[in-house]
């Protein structure tokens, strides 16, 4: 027989089946828990359907619409004190900040007096015994507030925040314009409040606008007044200072700048023509001869004279002529010496007279100025003032309604369509989910092909479950009707166990089950009916001698069996009974002092079945489960083949595995695996019937147990 190795290539086998996610399984999957999936979607609509229909309040929406100016006509421009809002997205999201502050909620509660009202002050709503309790419980540890007006201010702010909660605004993408919508339970009431806080905010910018204005004339008055009173000390100051000074012009001044130019020019020639004279008195007076004092001289009178020189009365006119133009030279050099002087004090007089006229000039023209700035600015702000005087009284808001609140006609809350479909689509993920988690969690058999890739061990026969009130039933329906496709499928596994060892066939042949109920006992009943009705000699033992549940399958009075005969208390024909439902030889259970393991261990009983063997053609033992107590792994090693029991959809895949190792451990592993109680109707719901043949359309309602 094939057998695969469990610690190798079936975990492996096994692993890569479990990383693969099969699409079609996953659908058969669903399909099979249709009325699971049906039953979750029809509660969850019910669930939503109550919740909307009879739990849910109704609520009603209220949108005013509101538009904001980007721009002011105003009567007079007034400029940044009058100037409308700009249109950038700054400024529309602060004005959406406004439309949800606090102060603007609270004029809003005040008007309409919501603190009043059980839907937005929750203290005016009947207390539930869980707030009571609360209540209570906060009671012991803490002292009730006196201060009422706390208690009112702190009433009032949850009033707001409840406002706060049912108002919604939103912009109008590419616009100015503002949704103001306000959701209660009262259709007037939304409609209500979302007029009032929309009239409210045009009215805060009218406010706004208005005291804005008034604070500008205030100011603008008490500063004209102060400009009033620098302009005309300004001006008192000019007209005192060209009192009191002579008359100070840029003209006299350049006048006066002129004549000091004129003298200094004079005094540069005439300190030239002094140093000039001066220089010819020095050479005069350094001359000595008569042709020296010609040539300094340089005059043609004495220079005709030198020819003559020598005669008495021309040397006496030559230096009478000399000694006047020595005398004339140095009358000439006196009176440039005294003009020089007087022209120089003529420039200093004239230098500070230029520089006090500078100096009074400036001042005069600093004063000037002064008071020409405050004329300017008293009359900026003047005008300002009469601008700002104007406009009181016909200020325009920033923003205007351009679509008041309509009492709505139908609740907007709650959407019962909507629910329904959520609830309903909820309730097909809650049922998918529990049919997909039940789907993982299972780790039973459906299949051959699943039985074999996880254990590694061929499987050689699949017998369909057969309904019977009694388990003997189920015997004398296999009897009664042997083409039936229950008999056929005992047949296939008769034949998978004889040809497990095709040289040396079977003679002694256990069946064994992981854990009771597995249908064990029944196929060894079934396999000894169908060997007995070859013709065939057969002994059916039964080995389970802590259960014994051969009695409800057979009509015996017989009390003693395998245990008498290894105690030696009887001997095996003695209590060796024949049961005409099998058709054979049976050696019941009976109940011993000794421990069933030890019993089976015994050389008594190898000797017994070394017997047998030469007596019968085919012995039968059924064994109790591996995994509760080890007599199973004992009589393994007396037999030829071990035929091991998995009920369908149940065994789980891990107890499995280990009941296959625990024969595996003590070197007699089992020869094949029965795949036992298989429900036709079953299969088809998990999508395999079509793959199990004759059983799929097997009509008869019996249990194989």
């Amino acid at each position: 027989m094939r057998r695969i190795e469990l610690g190798s290539s079936a975990a492996t086998s096994a692993a890569q089946e479990d990383d693969v996610v099969d699409l079609g399984a996953l659908l058969s999957a669903l399909w099979r828990g249709k009325l699971i999936i049906t039953f979750a979607v029809l509660l969850a609509i019910i669930v939503g359907s109550f919740y909307a229909y009879v739990l849910a309040t109704p609520m009603y929406r209220s949108t005013a619409v509101v538009m904001l100016n980007n721009r002011e006509e105003q009567v007079v421009d007034l400029g940044s004190v009058m100037g409308g809002l700009g249109s950038d997205s700054t400024v529309v999201n602060t004005e959406v900040e406004v439309l949800k502050s606090r102060v603007l909620l609270g004029k809003v509660v005040d008007k309409l007096a919501l603190i009043n009202d059980p839907e937005f002050n929750s203290a005016l709503r009947p207390a539930s015994s869980i707030d009571k309790l609360k209540t209570f419980i906060k009671g012991l540890f803490t002292s009730a507030p006196d201060d009422t007006g706390e208690n009112e201010a702190r009433r009032r702010a949850a009033t707001i925040d409840a406002l706060l909660d049912s108002l919604t605004i939103s912009n109008v993408p590419q616009s100015l314009v503002f949704q103001v919508t306000v959701e209660t339970t009262s259709r007037e009431k939304s409609a209500s409040i979302a007029d009032a806080l929309v009239d409210l905010y045009i009215l805060n910018q009218l406010e706004v606008k208005f005291e804005a204005t008034e604070q500008a004339t205030t100011w603008l008055t008490e500063r004209v007044t102060d400009l009033q009173v620098s302009l005309e000390e300004a001006e008192g100051k000019v007209k005192d200072f060209r009192a009191s000074t002579p008359l100070v012009s840029p003209e006299a001044l350049e006048g006066l700048e002129v004549q000091v130019k004129d003298t200094r020019d004079r005094i540069a020639n005439m300190e030239a023509a002094q140093e000039a004279a001066q220089v010819r008195i020095t050479a005069l007076e350094q001359a000595t001869t008569p042709q020296e004092q010609a040539k300094a001289t340089n005059d043609l009178q004495l220079q005709r004279m030198l020819p003559r020189i020598d005669e008495p009365a021309i040397a006496q006119s030559f230096e009478a002529r000399f000694g006047q133009l020595l005398t004339r030279a140095e009358t000439d050099l006196s009176r440039n010496t005294s003009q020089l002087a007087a022209l120089r004090n003529s420039l200093s007089e004239l230098e500070s007279q230029t520089d006090q006229q500078s100096q009074d000039l400036i001042t005069l023209q600093q004063l000037t100025r002064e008071a020409e700035a405050s004329r300017l600015l008293y009359e900026y702000f003047l005008s300002r003032l009469k601008e700002t005087s104007a406009q009181q009284g016909v200020q325009q808001a920033d923003s205007r309604i351009i679509s008041p609140a309509v009492v709505p006609v139908r609740a907007s809350a709650p959407r019962k369509s909507l629910i329904l479909a959520m609830t309903g689509l909820l309730g097909l993920m809650l049922g998918a989910a529990f049919v997909l988690v039940r789907e993982a969690r299972n780790r039973a058999f459906r299949t051959a092909e699943q039985l074999e890739a996880v254990t590694g061990y061929a499987t050689i026969g699949q017998l369909p479950m057969i309904k019977a009130s009694r388990r003997k039933d189920a015997i004398a329906y296999l009897k009664e009707r042997p083409s039936s496709a229950a008999a056929e499928a005992v047949r296939n596994l008769r034949t998978s166990v004889m040809l497990s060892n095709v040289d040396t066939p079977p003679k002694v042949i256990m069946t064994c089950s992981a854990l009771p109920g597995e249908g064990k006992t029944t196929v060894a009943m079934s396999l000894t009916l169908n060997f007995a009705s070859m013709g065939k000699k057969v002994l059916l033992i039964e080995g389970d001698i802590r259960r014994r549940v051969f009695g409800q399958y057979l009509t015996t009075e017989q009390t003693d069996g395998v245990v008498s005969v290894l105690t030696g208390v009887k001997h095996f024909d003695e209590v060796v009974t024949h049961d005409e439902l099998v058709g054979a030889d049976v050696l019941l259970g009976d109940k011993g002092q000794s421990n069933a393991a030890d019993i089976f261990s015994s050389l008594r009983f190898a000797e017994l079945l070394k017997d047998l063997r030469s007596r019968y053609d085919i012995i039968i033992v059924d064994t109790p489960p591996v995994l509760v107590v080890p007599d199973a792994r004992v009589i393994a090693q007396h037999v030829d083949a071990t035929v091991f029991v998995v009920k369908w959809d149940q065994t789980q895949k891990d107890q499995v595995i280990g009941a296959l190792r625990e024969f595996e451990s003590v070197g007699k592993p089992v020869s094949g695996l029965v795949l036992n109680q298989i429900s036709p109707r079953g299969m088809k719901r998990y999508g395999y019937g079509n793959n199990y043949g004759p059983y799929s359309a097997y009509g008869a309602k019996y249990y194989l147990n």
